[in-house]
């Protein structure tokens, strides 16, 4: 939405409780997770179907050919739906940095589907973006995946790691790691996770004893 130049309001709120029984987001979240979109109408508590209302009175969510277009929402709904070992193995953390201890078969897979993915839609479409010359939704879909790589640093091939760089670079992103560097709180689950994974070289974030 920041991208597209939809505008928003943003309200954060903090992790806790455990997956969809946060008590925080329940008040404003139908399903206790995020994100959610709320409007005049009510809430929208899905990434795909924000994507999809969007679209409904934003007609640049989407590409605009037929075919890039239908490229674009499944690989959102891949992503959406899949990749789970790169989910579950490299938890999201924007403000460290981790040397993993491993890439197991699955994680590759994960790796080198991104990359056949992405390859697919910069061959058909001419990029820089997925799906043509402008971002779209298919871009915002993977941008957590240009947090993990920065995090992990796996490697990928030179398309794939420029285009990676192109979404860390858009302003929405540095706000993204910005406001998640100054956060002084942790969500400890996701700390414990990060540490099983692999050795942490730096650590970003403010000090929790720093509350200025």
């Amino acid at each position: 939405m920041k991208t597209l130049g939809i505008g928003f309001e943003e309200r954060a709120h903090i992790f806790g409780g455990g997956y969809g029984k946060n008590q925080h987001f329940q008040a404003f979240s139908p399903s206790a997770m995020v994100p959610c979109l709320v409007d005049d109408l009510g809430a929208v508590w899905d990434s795909l179907a924000i994507a999809e209302t969007l679209a409904e009175t934003h007609p640049n969510v989407w590409p605009q050919d037929k075919l890039a277009r239908r490229y674009a929402r499944s690989a959102c709904a891949e992503m959406h739906s899949g990749f789970s070992a790169l989910r579950n193995q490299c938890t999201m953390t924007v403000g460290q940095r981790i040397r993993l201890h491993d890439i197991n078969d699955d994680l590759r897979a994960n790796i080198e589907r991104l990359e056949a993915l992405w390859t697919y839609g910069f061959d058909n479409f001419g990029g820089p973006w997925l799906a043509g010359e402008k971002f779209t939704a298919v871009d915002a879909f993977f941008a957590p995946v240009a947090f993990r790589w920065q995090t992990y640093g796996f490697s990928i091939g030179e398309r794939s790691e420029a285009y990676l760089q192109r979404l860390l670079m858009l302003e929405g992103m540095t706000e993204w790691q910005e406001l998640a560097l100054k956060e002084d709180f942790r969500d400890w689950d996701h700390e414990l996770d990060a540490k099983n994974v692999g050795i942490i070289t730096h650590d970003y974030r403010v000090p929790l004893h720093d509350r200025t």
